[in-house]
């Protein structure tokens, strides 16, 4: 019977939502059937080039999105023009925030990005009518609020070597969830930008990269692609307790 079940409800889902990784870990996987199937009527995919802005700091929010695969940067611009890049983001993350009318941080794809786009009135409408969805949004609210309080602890007390292992501890957990294999990634951002994620100079970030790799913590191929032989090791440089 519970087979059976599973199969009826199998085929109710949208074939474009049962190929897609996401909706096992995004916000359609707190979604019935039905109601996956009346979001898909609203749903489109888009790929953003790497370096492409989503959504500019101030511009009003008419969709909310999905990250299927890539990596998303956030940033803040101050009065003077100056930027700070506040976090990443990676797939099955949802990107923006409900009910707010205007973005408060620009969101560029720092990588070859694809999205599912959702009208904001379709994604709003749903939360009152599904309260799994809700809460499936306030736990990664609460989740984004632990990881930030995490980092204010990396960019205020650690070291420099702490600071650059702590940031390639992160890419290795969250760049690739379909691969399963957390030994190797691209790094998403330019030495220029990591070093303005961590509050580190470009030659720190560096020489804290080239420290590392002739640790055998890690090693780099083509300045981008990462190896790590050995993952525990990277959590103790990164001064992470697993």
């Amino acid at each position: 019977m519970d087979m059976q079940i599973k199969e009826t409800q199998s085929r109710d889902i949208p074939g474009v939502c049962r190929s897609c990784e996401a909706r096992h870990g995004g916000i359609c996987s707190a979604l019935t059937p039905p109601q996956l199937a009346e979001l898909s009527k609203h749903a489109s995919r888009r790929k953003v080039e790497a370096g492409n802005e989503m959504i500019g700091q101030g511009e009003s929010i008419t969709s909310y999105s999905s990250i299927l695969n890539g990596v998303v940067k956030l940033s803040k611009v101050m009065a003077d023009g100056r930027q700070q890049i506040v976090g990443l983001q990676f797939a099955p993350d949802f990107m923006g925030r409900p009910f707010l009318g205007e973005s408060r941080m620009s969101a560029e794809a720092a990588t070859d990005t694809e999205i599912c786009v959702f009208p904001r009135r379709a994604i709003e409408r749903l939360m009152r009518d599904a309260p799994s969805l809700e809460r499936l949004l306030h736990n990664q609210a609460l989740q984004e609020l632990d990881d930030a309080r995490d980092w204010m602890l990396t960019l205020g007390r650690k070291t420099a070597q702490e600071k650059v292992a702590s940031f390639l501890w992160l890419i290795a957990n969250h760049s690739d969830p379909e691969m399963g294999d957390r030994s190797f990634f691209d790094l998403p951002l330019s030495r220029s930008d990591i070093a303005d994620f961590l509050g580190l100079t470009i030659e720190t970030v560096s020489r804290q990269m080239t420290k590392l790799r002739k640790d055998g913590v890690i090693q780099i191929e083509n300045n981008r692609h990462i190896t790590v032989p050995d993952l525990e090791r990277l959590a103790d440089a990164a001064g992470i307790d697993q």
